[in-house]
């Protein structure tokens, strides 16, 4: 069993007021500060902050919540959760980011992805069409511009580079990951490139994903580059016992679904989903004993190296802030201990 570190993950979801109502965006940001400050706090290992451009999200720039973050903390790592690399420069992408790890001292990761939502494509002036060339062009530049050395590099998606250094450098290195929803062709280019997996398990059991991670250790061989880790992301939220944290997630929970699925084509969530999801899915709501039975069990069957919980469900800002005490104070203890 690999050694486990424990994280949290935001995507900067608008929380909701006393009387139900929507909070605003400079609220929800310095907010979110404070959730990550708590976290330092409970010695939980890593805070992720995701990019969005829509108006359920408050985060569109999270390098800069990231940096505001690093003030006021001491230890816990800081990445992005995720950076939509296809619409994005991936040498402004590592000079962020390099600026980040030195504000931080050595704490910031990158965790490169498509993005679940596509809103920053036109917004950045970029083709729908051009989905996978995008990203697999970035993905490989950015590979490159890890190294620290000077880049050559020639694409469609952006002008040529010829012994190009980018800066700044910087002391040990960053750490990169690449988020990846569950496409096999995506688990085999994080390996090619050298990235860590980030699984985003976001609906039904946590074990059908088993075979990506072995998927992503073979290729890791073949390709003859060292193993790197493997995360798991996954929603939820803790409270003090089952009910209490069914009753604040459920109607937030059903409205997004709905949102969703209005969006993107999906049917209406059915009677029982939501229960269906917390018993047999991929949604980690309960009281700690219920959420660390679930989160060990998780780690047992994908043998990963760190869980972060997307912790920010549409409730008041103080459910998520008691969430993330009882998630480092109750729940990662049970977990290790399960775990040992």
């Amino acid at each position: 069993m690999n050694e486990i570190e424990f994280g949290l993950d935001t995507f900067g979801g608008v929380t909701r007021d006393a009387d139900g109502r929507p909070v605003p965006h400079p609220q929800v940001i310095r907010d979110l500060v404070e959730d990550a400050v708590v976290a330092d706090e409970t010695g939980l290992d890593f805070f992720g902050v995701g990019e969005h451009h829509r108006p359920d999200f408050a985060v569109s720039s999270p390098e800069m919540v990231l940096a505001a973050i690093a003030a006021r903390t001491e230890r816990i790592r800081l990445g992005s959760a995720v950076t939509v690399l296809s619409s994005d420069d991936p040498v402004r992408v590592f000079e962020r980011f390099a600026t980040l790890d030195a504000v931080s001292n050595g704490r910031a990761e990158i965790v490169a992805g498509r993005g679940s939502f596509t809103e920053s494509f036109p917004l950045f002036g970029y083709d729908l069409a051009d989905y996978e060339v995008l990203f697999e062009e970035k993905l490989a530049l950015l590979a490159e511009l890890l190294k620290e050395e000077p880049v050559t590099w020639d694409g469609s998606t952006r002008a040529a580079l010829t012994r190009q250094s980018v800066f700044p450098t910087t002391a040990g290195g960053l750490t990169a990951w690449v988020g990846v929803g569950g496409s096999p062709e995506s688990v085999v280019r994080t390996a090619r490139h050298g990235f860590g997996l980030f699984l985003a398990i976001i609906g039904g059991p946590a074990e059908r994903f088993a075979p990506y991670v072995d998927l992503f250790e073979r290729a890791q061989d073949e390709f003859g580059v060292p193993r790197r880790p493997v995360a798991v992301h996954s929603p939820g939220l803790v409270a003090e016992s089952d009910a209490a944290a069914k009753d604040l997630v459920r109607k937030g929970w059903f409205e997004m679904r709905e949102r969703m699925g209005r969006e993107r084509g999906w049917p209406p969530p059915a009677v029982g989903d939501f229960d269906r999801e917390i018993e047999s899915g991929s949604l980690y709501v309960g009281s700690p004993e219920t959420v660390a039975n679930k989160i060990a069990h998780t780690v047992r069957a994908l043998n990963v190296n760190r869980f972060d919980l997307k912790y920010d469900q549409p409730v008041q800002h103080a459910d998520q802030l008691e969430s993330i005490r009882l998630y480092g104070e109750q729940v990662v203890p049970l977990v290790k201990e399960m775990l040992a």
